[in-house]
């Protein structure tokens, strides 16, 4: 596999995935949550000061701090936290259809129910989300390669374009996090 190094733009408005935040976590939960502090993967350690919600009780917003000492790689802080999430500059963030492909049938063995195999297809065989990526996606040729953190690899769909970027799961990741509250990886 070959790497390629890249800019990555920080500014003072990003986006998380919002399974990185819990407002009210349990404890082995080392994401960020109010008052905590977590590393921005290859940049700085945050601590979220304010939660913002809409009318309905969604956050909306989180309202942050950052530490100009703890920039990844620099060495100039002695602080340490135990998580790491990723993120994406909001002014800088490609929006891309995300293809989450799984398994087609529910029943390890579909061809037991030969009189209504259909009956056995997975609903959720295929979900479509958006998910918002780095610039350095932009022209990436289809079939090429790429790890979303903690999430699994995905690949250029052959239909993609510049003005449509879509990715196909081809692997999923095993989520530590999901194994400890029960959710599915």
């Amino acid at each position: 596999m070959r790497y390629q190094a890249r800019k990555i733009p920080f500014s003072k408005e990003i986006f998380i995935d919002r399974d990185d935040f819990m407002e009210n976590p349990p404890k082995k939960y080392f994401r960020l949550a109010p008052g905590t502090e977590v590393r921005l993967k290859y940049a700085y350690i945050i601590k979220c000061e304010e939660v913002i919600k809409d009318a309905s009780g969604t956050v909306t917003e989180l309202r942050c701090t950052y530490d100009p000492d703890t920039k990844s790689g620099t060495g100039t802080s002695e602080k340490k936290v135990k998580g790491t999430i990723q993120w994406v500059n909001c002014a800088d963030a490609v929006k891309a259809e995300v293809r989450l492909y799984d398994r087609l049938f529910l029943d390890e063995d579909p061809l037991a129910h030969a009189d209504d195999y259909l009956k056995t297809i997975n609903p959720e065989s295929l979900r479509i989300a958006t998910a918002f990526c780095e610039p350095s996606i932009i022209g990436a040729e289809p079939g090429t390669a790429f790890q979303f953190e903690r999430t699994g690899y995905f690949c250029i769909d052959k239909d993609s374009s510049k003005e449509k970027i879509i990715f196909n799961r081809t692997v999923t990741l095993k989520d530590s996090w999901a194994k400890i509250s029960g959710k599915d990886a």
